[in-house]
């Protein structure tokens, strides 16, 4: 197939069904939290509409086309050039029959989707405060990890907002925000129901965290074992690599 690449665009194999994924090597490129939250999400029900909040390149869409049995999932990105590469790999892995990408900030879907008509939320937000850490002048990465154009609040409440009864709600953080993470889906009625976090080898403090909510649903938290990314001698780890084997 004919895609014309622009500048500093490469096309990258995700090792899954002979996926691919077009990225900037000058922007942010998807890291091992795309393909986490895609695993941990696998288990959606066949057949469920699923929107994917902050989709960026869209790589946790592809795969999820590809993981699960949905019927339909709908990416939502602010930055039109990241749109656009999107739109190219859309095309590049046939998918345009199950994923679409919409050109928008996320606080302004109430005229594009219909409140309490989704099945399935999946996001990657930003993880960062405004103003905080290590600000990456680069405008692109400055968007995908700080939380200028919407914040965690936000994308909790607007998944709230379009999902259905019984809606579930899968999400990859970091544990330092874990307190604001679960006070925030509760405040907007999504219920914590499967934590896990991820540590890159038993030695190191948890760098991700993985959770699931559904909403109105009661109140059970399950947590879900460790997660080890690394052995000790810098290898995956069994887990890691059967995710990727089955990614």
């Amino acid at each position: 197939m004919n895609i014309k690449l622009n500048k500093d665009e490469v096309i990258e194999d995700l090792q899954f069904r002979n996926l691919k994924i077009i990225q900037n090597k000058e922007g942010f490129c998807f890291g091992i939290d795309s393909i986490l939250l895609s695993d941990f999400a696998k288990n959606i029900k066949e057949n469920s509409s699923v929107l994917d909040l902050g989709t960026g390149t869209g790589v946790i869409s592809i795969l999820l086309c590809e993981k699960t049995k949905l019927k339909k999932i709908t990416g939502i990105e602010i930055q039109k050039d990241v749109y656009e590469m999107a739109k190219k790999s859309i095309k590049l892995n046939k998918l345009e029959n199950k994923f679409e990408i919409i050109n928008e900030n996320i606080l302004n879907l109430s005229n594009l989707i219909e409140k309490n008509s989704v099945d399935v939320i999946v996001t990657n937000p930003p993880y960062k405060k405004r103003d905080t850490g290590i600000i990456n002048e680069n405008k692109k990465k400055l968007i995908s990890r700080h939380e200028i154009t919407a914040n965690l609040e936000d994308f909790i409440k607007v998944s709230k907002d379009l999902l259905k009864d019984k809606g579930e709600f899968y999400m990859v953080h970091r544990p330092e925000r874990l307190v604001d993470i679960l006070s925030l889906m509760r405040k907007y009625k999504i219920e914590p129901k499967i934590l896990r976090l991820v540590y890159t080898n038993k030695n190191k403090e948890p760098k991700l965290l993985l959770i699931k909510g559904i909403k109105n649903a009661k109140q059970f938290l399950k947590l879900e074992p460790n997660l080890y990314i690394y052995e000790e001698n810098g290898e995956y780890t069994q887990e890691i690599k059967e995710i990727y084997n089955n990614n």
